[in-house]
């Protein structure tokens, strides 16, 4: 791969965009590579924590390569959306748990594939933002739709219609991300994270992960009746045996899923 450096280790995945000299833009060839890799990870039963973050200190992903959407006509300009949606939801939907660690600027599509993944970690010079109005577009990689889901619709539409970022301590004050560290300690903080989740009962924490991204689409009752049936499920695995044995037996549980 051209743009994106790829590195597995037992059970995490590190996945680095590496376009530092245009700041980890997005062009397509970026985001095919993307495609690529998640599917491949997605196949595999080793991994099961994801990182996603960008090469060097100064941008996670400063946002879509402006110079290729230039270029583009109406009917390109969609054909690129449906492409970055489609990997973005992909991200979302893998069965690992997926963690961001933004390292600088995450502004347009970058903030869109911080929003895709599970859980978003921010050095303090992290800075996100959906700047399309200033380009005379609007956000296309699903930002209009998740970010309101995240943060709330009234704060989403400021900073969709302004155009204007946020800092870290700002994005941590509104949940849009979920903790913030020194630039130095991130890696470190986000592989700590990985190493907690990957000790739990993978097939349940994938469970979860399913339960929370499909309920939020349902009315309530629906979401608690789908929960109870993933619930159900997860009484048939070895996860569920040992876990509640270990807990009777007062020691630490020794999951073997993958």
């Amino acid at each position: 791969m051209e743009n994106l450096i790829l590195e597995v280790n037992d059970y995490l995945a590190k996945i680095t965009i590496n376009r530092s000299k245009s700041l980890n833009a997005l062009n397509r060839q970026t985001l095919e590579e993307l495609k690529s890799a998640i599917e491949d990870l997605n196949m595999r039963k080793d991994v099961k924590i994801v990182i996603i973050t960008g090469a060097g200190e100064k941008a996670f992903v400063a946002g879509a390569d402006i110079k290729e959407m230039q270029k583009l006509n109406a009917v390109e300009g969609r054909e690129l959306a449906r492409l970055a949606q489609s990997v973005f939801a992909s991200i979302e939907n893998m069965n690992q748990v997926v963690i961001a660690a933004v390292n600088g600027y995450a502004l347009g599509g970058g903030c869109e594939l911080a929003l895709a993944c599970d859980i978003r970690l921010a050095s303090a010079n992290a800075k996100f933002g959906q700047p399309e109005v200033t380009l005379g577009v609007i956000p296309g990689f699903g930002g209009t739709q998740r970010l309101p889901r995240i943060v709330g619709s009234a704060k989403a539409k400021e900073m969709i219609f302004t155009g204007d970022m946020v800092d870290a301590q700002e994005a941590y004050r509104i949940g849009l991300v979920n903790n913030v560290y020194e630039q130095n300690e991130l890696m470190e903080k986000a592989t700590e994270l990985a190493e907690k989740i990957s000790s739990r009962g993978f097939v349940s924490v994938s469970l979860a992960k399913t339960a929370i991204n499909d309920g939020l689409n349902m009315d309530i009752q629906s979401g608690c009746n789908y929960e109870a049936n993933l619930f159900g499920l997860c009484f048939a695995t070895e996860d569920k045996k040992e876990g509640m044995a270990a807990f009777v037996e007062k020691r630490k549980p020794n999951f073997r899923s993958c």
